[in-house]
């Protein structure tokens, strides 16, 4: 949402982690119907940028707890609670921990906050998918100049699987407590709409 700064009445961007998460979420189901709907192979991109950032975001809300030290680097960590028990009231800048290091503490006992806590337990092909989703979206983020080919064909199970973890930790895993009813009822809207456009598009692919 926007603010006034009452210092300089200029016009301010106020946000957290709950309304970014769930916006990259809003975008990946605009950007799959975008794809569904035109075909238009392009789109795939979009939707690894943004699916990226939305899981990211589910997994820091699942593993964060009452502070921060969980979704810290483990350097970072140890200083800040250095500089806690030190009491000097100057702590380092906070650094978020590796994409695929916030997946390994999902599946850990870091996730262990609540008596209805639960460790994400991945099956089949989500592990895999979530490696080839950081992959690519590296790839995307950090793209040299050069001619590029993707194989599209595996790309809606990876998301389908992706999809299924962020169910999980939006709504199963028992750390996250939503502090407005609106941005839980749009996550199951944006999931849903993001399962439909999956499947359109893997019925398309078979035809």
């Amino acid at each position: 949402m926007s603010i006034i700064n009452p210092s300089n009445g200029k016009t301010c961007l106020e946000t957290d982690q709950f309304q970014e998460t769930v916006l990259a979420l809003q975008l990946t189901s605009e950007q799959l119907s975008n794809l569904a709907t035109t075909g238009n192979l392009h789109f795939w991109t979009w939707v690894i940028v943004c699916l990226h950032s939305a899981l990211q975001g589910f997994m820091v809300l699942a593993l964060r707890g009452t502070n921060n030290i969980n979704v810290l680097t483990e350097d970072c960590a140890k200083e800040w609670l250095a500089a806690y028990e030190r009491g000097e009231g100057h702590y380092p800048e906070q650094k978020l921990e590796k994409f695929l290091n916030l997946y390994k503490r999902v599946k850990s006992e870091r996730m262990n906050m609540y008596v209805n806590s639960q460790s994400l337990k991945p099956s089949g092909t989500q592990g895999r998918s979530v490696k080839k989703l950081n992959a690519f979206r590296n790839d995307i983020i950090h793209f040299v100049p050069k001619g590029w080919v993707i194989e599209v064909s595996g790309l809606p199970q990876i998301v389908d699987d992706c999809l299924n973890i962020i169910w999980f930790l939006a709504f199963e895993c028992g750390n996250i407590f939503w502090q407005e009813q609106e941005q839980e009822t749009l996550t199951k809207v944006f999931l849903e709409r993001s399962k439909q456009s999956i499947s359109r598009i893997k019925q398309a692919n078979t035809a």
